[in-house]
């Protein structure tokens, strides 16, 4: 788990942090490499994001808070200087306000100087530190977990954009062989081949698909500012390598992935609240233990001439007693940690699981697709095409077999756009590589 530890030092140092990110949650995109002009690639996207995002900006000022905190945390009980002047006039008429016969001054001015402070007991000083210390490596986890979260995201939406652009492709080709067919419609009706409704249908099928690619390029244009928006700056301007969509990492067992998952953040974070919890119920505890009052000091007395040491010690009683419920409560909060953790174990193996099948399930569907179907169907279409020009065929064999074409298509881009989305959902979860670890090659 260095190579991983690596990983997330670099994210929380947020410099050179992306060629380590996408050396572990790679997208197959990895293969698209930059070129002149405005070609972005994931590896731009994901350096983009992780030196703009205000998700990550405001950790930086959560360590400065902690570190004030830990100096706070560090100091030793403060000093207490007291200082009390009394003055006793004796002038009045009455018989309580007169001189002690035996005190020959008829004014007398007394001062308290003196020191105080605590000693604490239980080593709560150190206490202290180690809370702080534990909270630092939550919030360190939290980093990472919100930092494998925006890298997910960028994922995703990166492979929206490529998904996209495909589908725009298509619905260019689908504007293209509705012209096609309008075109064979349209000479079969000089011909009196067909009737003349069969061109006007033609006709609204063109118009139709010139509607449906006008609705891809809108869509492109909302996945780009998606994207973009994850670095703070909105913009369509840029360009991405289509065929990345098609390019498939080879996946490991879901044993292993889901050995991995046991110890990616959202799972470690756990450790570190619960060493959190650990340290704040050794601080209640040793709150438990009395602190040990003291002060020392003089009084002096200027009519006579005197001058007074004081000293003395004060202890709080029943400090156990009282600081019983706090210890409830601590002793409540760390248990709930392992409990809170036991949940997301539970919860993951399913989510992991559902990830693997679907993405295997996808993957069978895109090579099923490509590798017989799509070419099945272009073969179809050629024939029927063939057929319809002869009059052996009728325009709605046509339709058909052109619209069976595009779906098959369709359905392959969509089932790409799985394999990746559901591909950055397992890194997501296992923090790691899909493919077994030490693998380079790329399927």
């Amino acid at each position: 788990m260095d190579f991983f530890h690596r990983l997330f030092a670099g994210v929380t140092c947020r410099r050179a942090a992306w060629p380590l990110v996408v050396a572990i949650l790679y997208l197959p995109a990895e293969a698209v490499v930059a070129q002149k002009g405005e070609l972005l690639t994931l590896p731009d996207a994901i350096a983009r994001t992780l030196a703009q995002n205000p998700q990550l900006a405001v950790f930086p000022l959560q360590r400065k808070k902690l570190a004030g905190a830990a100096r706070t945390a560090a100091l030793r009980p403060a000093f207490d200087f007291r200082f009390e002047t009394e003055r006793k006039h004796f002038g009045g008429d009455e018989p309580d306000e007169a001189p002690d016969p035996e005190d020959a001054a008829a004014n007398e001015l007394e001062l308290v100087v003196a020191l105080s402070s605590v000693i604490e007991l239980g080593g709560k000083r150190q206490m202290r530190v180690d809370v702080v210390s534990a909270q630092l490596d939550v919030l360190i986890a939290e980093e990472q977990a919100r930092a494998l979260d925006l890298l997910g995201e960028v994922i995703r939406r990166y492979t929206q954009v490529l998904a996209a652009e495909e589908l725009v492709v298509l619905a260019k080709e689908k504007v293209s062989l509705a012209r096609e067919t309008l075109k064979m419609v349209s000479e079969r009706v000089i011909a009196a081949a067909s009737p003349v409704s069969e061109r006007m249908r033609a006709e609204s099928t063109l118009a139709k698909a010139v509607l449906a690619e006008q609705s891809e390029q809108s869509m492109l244009v909302y996945r780009k500012y998606a994207l973009s928006a994850l670095w703070g700056q909105p913009e369509q301007a840029f360009d991405v390598d289509a065929r990345a969509l098609y390019r498939f990492a080879p996946g490991a067992s879901f044993e292993e992935l889901y050995a991995r998952a046991q110890e990616n953040p959202a799972i470690a974070r756990f450790a570190s609240e619960e060493r959190l919890r650990a340290s704040q119920l050794r601080l209640v505890q040793a709150n438990s233990s009395p602190d040990l009052g003291w002060y020392a000091g003089v009084l002096v007395n200027r009519a006579v001439d005197e001058t007074t040491a004081l000293a003395g010690f004060n202890l709080p009683l029943f400090t156990a007693k009282r600081n019983r419920g706090a210890l409830i409560s601590a002793t409540a909060e760390l248990e709930a940690v392992a409990l809170r953790r036991k949940a997301a174990l539970l919860q993951l193996y399913p989510q992991l699981y559902l990830a693997v099948s679907n993405r295997k399930q996808a993957l069978d569907t895109v090579f099923t697709l490509q590798d017989s179907v799509i070419p099945n169907l272009r073969q179809a279409l050629g024939e029927v095409e063939r057929s319809y020009r002869h009059g052996r065929d009728s325009y709605l064999d046509l339709i058909a077999a052109r619209e069976a074409l595009i779906g098959a298509e369709r359905a392959r881009i969509e089932a790409a756009r799985s394999v990746l989305l559901f591909g950055a959902e397992i890194e997501q979860l296992t923090a790691g590589p899909l493919g077994p670890l030490g693998l380079e090659s790329r399927q």
